[in-house]
């Protein structure tokens, strides 16, 4: 569809407002985390001069090396227990005909309206019976469990899509179920696979209520429960916390700017068949 000048002005206008909502209070944020201290009274301020300090100060007092750690070591685990997880159960719902796999699947994807609010206490306590709070594990299972429901019906519409005579090609030279799956379909998928895990990343480094519910140790909460409780700490340090902030979004826009193009080409192209 051909637009008109006056049209692109217009979508460009609009674009460039809904952009400023977005980029402005970051940039608030990130000249915040650099202005010193006595200057910082919360608003939107150009500082005199640049104090990097704040940094330090907030990564020392606030014990942020041993929460982003625990951020960096739970978020590593689910993204790759999802990941394999949902690549066979979706090959499987995709390209497997077994009885039951319909309902299955459709009892599966009941994940996707459950807030974590609704099964949070009794979550909680099935947990500690078996002796898991306060690990690890108490933050890598539930948000596993989570996150496969979205996973396998990412993968299961991504491999639907491929090409059903190369599968059936790799069959008649003898290839398994498992061999067609990573030798075959999986090389060629693994733009879309990209995309679910940033995704899945995201989630998982921002999850709040889970640490906060399940982990009681210091050394074992993540990221953003240990910036809450920096920011009870210092309420008017308005320095501290927006470094504090810089740090704990850091690693994850990162990470989204540097696979950027990937997670464009995955929701858009899916699946190559080459």
């Amino acid at each position: 569809m051909n637009l008109s000048r006056t049209e692109r002005v217009v979508n460009q206008l609009i674009l460039a407002v809904f952009a400023l909502f977005a980029v402005v209070p970051l940039l608030g944020v990130l000249l915040s985390s650099v202005t010193p201290p006595s200057q910082n009274s919360g608003g939107f301020s150009i500082p005199d001069s640049v104090d990097l300090g704040n940094y330090g100060a907030a990564w020392s007092r606030g014990n942020f090396s041993s929460y982003l750690l625990s951020s960096v070591l739970v978020t590593a685990a689910v993204v790759i227990l999802s990941v394999v997880l949902a690549t066979l159960a979706g090959f499987a719902f995709a390209r497997m005909h077994f009885r039951g796999s319909s309902v299955l699947f459709y009892l599966l994807l009941i994940g996707l309206t459950l807030p974590t609010e609704a099964f949070i206490i009794p979550l909680y306590f099935n947990l500690r019976t078996i002796g898991l709070t306060d690990t690890y594990w108490a933050l890598i299972l539930p948000q596993t469990a989570q996150s496969l429901a979205f996973a396998v019906f990412w993968m299961r519409n991504q491999f639907r899509g491929f090409p059903g005579e190369i599968i059936e090609a790799a069959r008649l030279d003898g290839c398994s179920d498992l061999k067609v799956l990573w030798r075959v379909v999986v090389p060629p998928s693994l733009a879309p696979m990209m995309t679910m895990a940033v995704v899945i990343t995201m989630w998982t480094w921002n999850e709040f209520l889970l640490p906060l519910v399940m982990v009681v140790s210091d050394s074992r909460r993540t990221a953003p429960l240990g910036l809450a409780l920096f920011q009870g700490q210092h309420l008017t340090d308005y320095s501290l916390l927006a470094a504090a902030g810089v740090m704990v979004a850091l690693p994850i826009a990162v990470l989204f700017f540097a696979l950027q193009k990937r997670f464009i080409n995955g929701m858009v192209g899916g699946i190559s068949s080459r």
